[in-house]
């Protein structure tokens, strides 16, 4: 009777459908569960059939444990790896012992865990770990896996010394844990520690990392990189509600094969949309992406265009052609410098280009547009900052007047700092000035800027949207991304020169050549006449500008078209100070051009 009920119950339970060589906790619990059902079940029909008349109770208890530690010992024989490496990790044996290179690792935890079971499973590996560093002080003395926890992050150079004396002066100083995870700038520390004693440094690729590994373990290690240094903690992400922003709905992206747009391309492609339309007026940007996607994203559909913004009519055959539903519109003249030297194109770009992109949206029914700000449009004193800033104001005003229609499209603006590693950014400078021996060159020693990795930045921009279209939230609002607190540039080259294996100042020079034109001192979030409100989106706040009525910004973008197309430098910046009175516009601009006040004041009087 007890083996009939069994032939029912454990395979009802799934405990065949299991691979005994990769029996883990979970089917332990699958396994215990399976013999009390059918236990119970045993003893329901004993007690209907004679009332334990024909067995004594105790049988029952008996079976129980006898059954549970025959099956689980059979399914433990099938890990005959794991018995074998039940011994520490640093007795393994390899081909040659003296090979072996000692590691010493830095957060014990569940990759620490994993990449020591690994360790134990490779006979052949030549890395030893000897030790833990923690920062809590009651783990010192604990082991995991064979392997002792020697002392805090702040005892470092104490637990080098003390393995110094065994002969096991380790090599290699490996993270397990990502280097957002440390209080305070102890990784920093422990890097430029570690790099002072020879020590290659490296960190543990995750687990959960959806990328291929170039080494046959299934744990590379990879050097540290600036990212991991600044990258904070994860914001949650929603992603069921990216989902349904994205999916099947018909996507265009502008400047889609920018740093930005690139990154929010094939965050997009990731998110199912029915059609992916990329936009871009580089044809050599446009061929990356467009590439990128077909290996990438091969199964969505997708259509590449060469296409300026600027250009009216060409915007509205694309738009008309695909009817795109949401449009991310990420195309911009973006470089500091370069607008200041060139007013007119930034307009043009900048303001104009929007403008087309925004009534193309409405134009043709789109669910939602989503521009891409930056931090420079507060109190900007450069061309750049204040054409972005006319940018918002205009999606601010069509998101507030489009709120009264039925089925009107969402306007949404997400402004945020500078982005790790993007086209033009300080990090391909420096890195390019480190390739050649340095100096690296810093415009001012306290200028501060606010960073963030692009792959966060796309992240929470797709959020924010999300929850602005589905939820209807922050009508007429600027979403403003949690940059964490402004960074020295001039930590940044330290930091560089020193995950490069060089001494600041002593092997590489930093060298300090004066601010550039329209260049800030420090970046803000948040322009002092906007209105704070309470975040949103976590990891995102919200700022309500004053908004600036329609019909002015329509009459003021027709004039800076005129005048920018004019090359007339003077009568742009002049009209830009009239509706931004806090932009300061540079000597850059106005050297040896003229304003014309008559023309500019009939202008505003008309």
């Amino acid at each position: 009777m007890f083996v009939a009920i069994c032939a029912v119950t454990f395979p009802t339970a799934g405990l065949y459908k299991r691979k005994w060589k990769f029996a883990s906790i979970p089917d332990y619990i699958v396994l215990l569960q399976a013999i009390l059902i059918a236990s119970l079940t045993f003893m329901t029909a004993i007690f209907l059939y004679s009332g334990f008349a024909i067995i004594p109770h105790s049988i029952i208890a008996i079976e129980i444990m006898v059954l549970t530690s025959l099956l689980a010992g059979v399914r433990i024989t099938f890990r005959q790896e794991d018995l074998k490496a039940l011994a520490p990790t640093s007795r393994g044996t390899v081909a040659d012992p003296s090979s072996q290179v000692p590691v010493l690792l830095v957060g014990p935890g569940q990759e620490a865990d994993l990449y020591l079971r690994a360790l134990q499973r490779d006979r052949t590996s030549t890395y030893l770990p000897v030790g833990f560093l923690d920062d809590s002080p009651a783990e010192t003395g604990a082991m995991l896996r064979g392997v002792p926890v020697l002392g805090t992050t702040d005892e470092f150079e104490a637990v080098i010394a003390g393995l110094e004396s065994r002969k096991q002066k380790p090599r290699h100083l490996i993270f397990t844990a990502p280097l957002s995870s440390f209080k305070g700038e102890t990784a920093e520390r422990l890097i430029e520690q570690a790099d002072r004693m020879g020590m290659v440094v490296s960190r543990l690729n995750p687990a959960t990392e959806l990328r291929k590994t170039h080494a046959a373990s299934a744990f590379e290690l990879r050097p540290i990189e600036l990212t991991d240094l600044l990258e904070r903690p994860q914001a949650a992400l929603d992603i069921a509600a990216l989902q349904r922003f994205i999916r099947d709905r018909r996507v265009l992206v502008t400047g889609a094969g920018g740093s930005i747009g690139s990154e929010l391309t094939r965050q997009v492609a990731a998110l199912g949309p029915s059609r992916l339309v990329v936009v871009d007026n580089s044809e050599f940007n446009l061929y990356s992406i467009d590439l990128d996607l077909a290996e990438k994203f091969s199964a969505v559909p997708r259509s590449a265009h060469l296409c300026d913004i600027r250009d009216v009519r060409r915007l509205d055959s694309i738009f008309a052609q695909h009817k795109p539903e949401l449009v991310f519109h990420a195309a911009a003249l973006k470089h500091v410098p370069m607008v200041e030297l060139n007013p007119c194109e930034g307009v043009l770009t900048n303001v104009c280009g929007t403008m087309n992109v925004a009534e193309a949206v409405r134009r043709w029914g789109a669910v939602g547009m989503v521009q891409i700000s930056t931090d420079k449009v507060v109190n900007s004193p450069n061309m750049m900052g204040a054409t972005k800033r006319l940018a918002e104001l205009f999606c601010q005003s069509l998101d507030l007047e489009c709120a009264n229609e039925i089925a009107g499209p969402r306007f949404v603006t997400v402004r945020f700092g500078n982005v790790l590693g993007s086209s033009g950014s300080l990090i391909p400078l420096f890195k390019r000035q480190l390739a050649r021996g340095g100096p690296l060159t810093i415009t001012h020693p306290e200028m501060k800027r606010f960073f963030m990795t692009i792959r966060e930045a796309v992240e929470l921009t797709l959020q924010a949207s999300a929850y602005a279209v589905e939820k209807k939230l922050g009508s007429g609002e600027i979403f403003v991304l949690d940059m964490g607190e402004p960074i020295k540039v001039i930590d940044i080259a330290r930091r560089m020169i020193l995950l490069a294996g060089f001494t600041p100042d002593r092997d590489v020079q930093i060298q300090i050549i004066g601010r550039r034109p329209g260049e800030k001192l420090f970046e803000e979030l948040f322009d002092e006449s906007e209105e704070r409100v309470a975040p949103p989106v976590p990891g995102v706040f919200g700022a309500v500008p004053k908004p600036v009525p329609l019909p002015v910004l329509y009459d003021t973008f027709e004039r800076l078209h005129t005048f920018a197309s004019d090359g007339n430098t003077a009568a742009v910046v002049d009209t830009m100070r009239r509706i931004l009175p806090g932009f300061r516009a540079g000597e850059s601009q106005l050297q040896g051009a003229t304003i014309d006040k008559s023309t500019t004041d009939r202008e505003f009087q008309t």
